[in-house]
């Protein structure tokens, strides 16, 4: 295995804890990797907008990977490239979303959509990305602007039924994948984590052999596949597991911090 250069890391359910905290030990674990020359940045389901709290405590400076990497902005989160669902495909979304009742929430660059201000999960989403929703009554006039649709849905049994019949319905047109339990994304296709991390390594001149990533989710497994050494968090299932090289500790007990200890001994 190729010498680490590059550590891409997932951000809920693994570089934060379920309140959504950077603990100190994730901060000194990322400025020990600075200190010895490896890179790091971020890459998540998260809006653009949701990302600018770790900026500074983790004094990012590499591009940075939003809606599941299919948008990349710089640390200043002005926009590098930036895809989005064909409205075709997004109404499509919409209409399989409405078909299971789940709450629908429509992201834009800029602005996050929903219809319903008393969804479940409305308050934790503004918590997590620090933005209020924008409430319409119609998503049709947004289509245009898609940068991420997301199903939310404490039912996790009803949203694995969905989140298959979604993948039924956009086919190669676009990603649907859980970022979460309850949340169902769906992103422009052709891009993930994994093209994310192939597009950094090549921003800074390595082989994804020499890219180590972290993460919990099945949205993470692309980026684990492109990777040299890839760590699923202790919280994640046991599939998401079975995809990494290692497994460190839970969110709440600093396996991000423990597996970037591996990283630097392993460098």
């Amino acid at each position: 295995m190729s010498r680490i250069a590059l550590v891409v890391s997932d951000v809920d359910g693994t570089l934060v804890t379920k309140n959504k905290l950077l603990t100190d030990d994730a901060k000194s674990a990322v400025r020990a990797l600075r200190e010895a020359g490896i890179g790091f940045t971020i890459v998540s389901s998260r809006p653009t907008v949701g990302m600018g709290f770790l900026i500074e405590p983790l004094a990012l400076t590499l591009p940075i990977g939003s809606f599941n990497g299919s948008s990349i902005v710089d640390a200043q989160l002005k926009p590098i490239e930036q895809h989005l669902i064909a409205p075709a495909v997004a109404q499509r979304s919409l209409d399989v979303l409405t078909e299971f009742g789940v709450d629908i929430w429509l992201f834009s660059n800029e602005r996050w959509y929903t219809r319903n201000p008393d969804g479940e999960y409305v308050p934790g989403e503004k918590r997590a990305i620090n933005a209020d929703p924008t409430i319409i009554a119609n998503f049709t006039p947004h289509l245009s602007e898609a940068c991420k649709i997301v199903g939310a849905s404490s039912d996790a049994t009803l949203l694995a039924r969905c989140e298959a019949a979604m993948k039924q319905a956009v086919g190669a047109e676009a990603t649907a994948v859980r970022s979460q339990s309850y949340y169902l994304d769906v992103t422009p296709a052709g891009h993930d984590k994994g093209t994310f991390v192939e597009n950094i390594a090549r921003r800074l001149g390595i082989a994804t052999d020499a890219v180590a990533t972290i993460g919990d989710m099945q949205n993470d497994l692309p980026m684990f596949a492109k990777s040299g050494l890839s760590f699923a968090m202790g919280n994640a299932t046991d599939d998401v597991k079975s995809h990494a090289t290692h497994v460190t500790d839970t969110n709440e007990r600093d396996g991000f911090a423990r597996a970037m200890e591996m990283v630097l001994k392993l460098g």
